[in-house]
């Protein structure tokens, strides 16, 4: 690495030594998960796995999820989602977020629709970390403007579960040390999942034409 590459990754990390770490074992998760990178854009900030459904669940425009059915899950593209201001969240920030969440879908509505292997997926599914319950509301807002519904889980977590949402939100504090270390609330480590879902009928309509310029929908925020 030059003296310029390490004068960038350090203006761009906090930690970069952290962040170096950090993203090597992300690069394992993934592999492990099988999760795949579904569009080159530069503006993308989701991932994908496949997986089955843990939950049986309808959405409001009537479809199903049943249990032990494909879903697409979508997990965030660290290395792509723009970094938070050091004063905190900012009107240019949240605009290139909601952006980045728009390319993001309208990427996916082609993906799924060129495999004809991916046909039986009908929903598409996230856990959004969470902190507070002002922030979980605004979360929910948020993701609802494109489309997504937020059902809580029924039930309690199974202690391996629990186990394993700790283990998340102790990654989730270790990428936002090495990030923009400033940036660490105390209520990283409690963080709560909120489970969102879109249907595929939904992305499709909203996101799927080729023909509608992206700025559009942008537009009537």
């Amino acid at each position: 690495m030059s003296v310029c590459d390490s004068a960038q990754e350090g203006a761009r990390f906090s930690h970069p030594w952290l962040a170096k770490a950090l993203y090597a074992l992300d690069v394992r998760l993934r592999r492990r998960h099988q999760v795949i990178e579904y569009s080159s854009h530069p503006s993308c900030i989701f991932r994908l796995e496949f997986a089955r459904s843990s939950r049986t669940c309808v959405l409001s425009d009537g479809t199903c999820l049943r249990r032990g059915e494909r879903i697409a899950r979508l997990h965030f593209w660290n290395e792509q989602i723009p970094p938070l201001p050091h004063d905190g969240a900012t009107i240019g920030w949240a605009r290139r977020m909601r952006q980045g969440i728009a390319v993001s879908l309208r990427e996916l509505s082609h993906y799924l629709s060129s495999r004809p292997e991916l046909n039986d997926i009908a929903v598409i599914g996230g856990d959004i970390p969470s902190g507070t319950p002002a922030q979980s509301i605004q979360l929910v807002r948020i993701m609802a403007y494109y489309g997504f519904e937020t059902i809580a889980e029924p039930g309690h977590l199974s202690m391996a579960e629990r186990v394993h949402r700790i283990g998340e939100n102790i990654l989730i504090s270790l990428f936002v040390i090495a990030r923009n270390a400033n940036a660490l609330r105390p209520d990283t480590l409690k963080r709560v999942r909120l489970p969102t879902y879109l249907s595929r009928c939904t992305l499709r309509q909203r996101f799927g034409s080729k023909h509608e310029p992206l700025s559009a929908a942008m537009e009537t925020s």
